[in-house]
């Protein structure tokens, strides 16, 4: 086959395939690997490069083309899921992937060029203009409206505004967490118990300051009974429970 190439620079051996592929204009999914391979080996043997690494890429590439091709040629081989495996695969993918950046990169040249184009003026405006503002003319603003109707405008609002306030959740206070050490409450009613050795349990929890210590003081009694630190005592129904310290043994 005679062709005749107009040598140009290729960025890559994939570079240059593509160009193969889309002056044939063959589809890249169907690349007829004989024609194209006959192409590429007729551009290297034109090729006047001294650069050895970029010759050696596209010799690499030759090699490939020339093992698809011979591959081609045999029995197709089958996959694990019994499917026939198609030698061009891979290199399919390549050229679609460099395919896809080359026209990334030429999108980013033409905004680079696009962007090389605006030309920026610095503000010239006096400063009599910028400080210009428009005066404003209350009468017009206000026009037929008088203090009767902007009483009533406000009176409106105000109790849109009270209309949004739950009349229930409004009234309650605030609520607080009261932080209690239950350790140091422990320690204070044994105490308690020791210099009193007997006492009211009424009067134990009327002396403390909030329910809060009132609840955390009655769970301590429990926790001291359980252990055996204390006694707890009641003669009648309606009578008031005495507690008394139990003596070491």
């Amino acid at each position: 086959m005679d062709l005749t190439f107009k040598l140009q620079t290729f960025e890559g051996p994939l570079d240059l395939l593509l160009h193969l592929i889309e002056k044939n204009k063959v589809d890249i999914y169907d690349i007829p690997i004989v024609l194209i391979t006959e192409q590429y080996l007729e551009y290297i043997k034109q090729m006047d490069t001294q650069d050895l690494d970029v010759m050696s890429e596209f010799l690499v590439m030759a090699a490939t083309l020339l093992d698809i091709k011979c591959k081609m040629l045999l029995p197709k081989e089958v996959n694990e899921d019994g499917e026939e495996e198609d030698p061009r695969a891979e290199l399919v993918q390549k050229l679609i992937e460099y395919k896809m950046y080359k026209y990334m990169a030429y999108e980013l040249r033409d905004k680079q060029i696009d962007a090389g184009k605006n030309v920026f003026k610095n503000p010239t405006m006096p400063k009599e203009v910028a400080d210009y503002s428009q005066p404003i003319d209350y009468d017009a603003l206000v026009g037929d409206m008088d203090l009767a109707k902007l009483n009533q405008i406000f009176k409106s609002i105000i109790k849109k505004q009270e209309d949004k306030v739950d009349p229930l959740r409004s009234k309650f206070g605030k609520i607080e967490k009261d932080e209690i050490n239950m350790e140091e409450k422990t320690v204070y009613i044994e105490e308690y118990v020791k210099t009193h050795k007997k006492f009211s349990f009424r009067n134990l929890l009327e002396a403390q300051p909030t329910k809060m210590e009132v609840v955390v003081t009655f769970l301590v009694i429990l926790e001291l009974m359980k252990i055996g630190k204390i006694l707890i005592m009641q003669e009648g129904i309606f009578d008031d429970i005495m507690i008394t310290a139990k003596e070491a043994a």
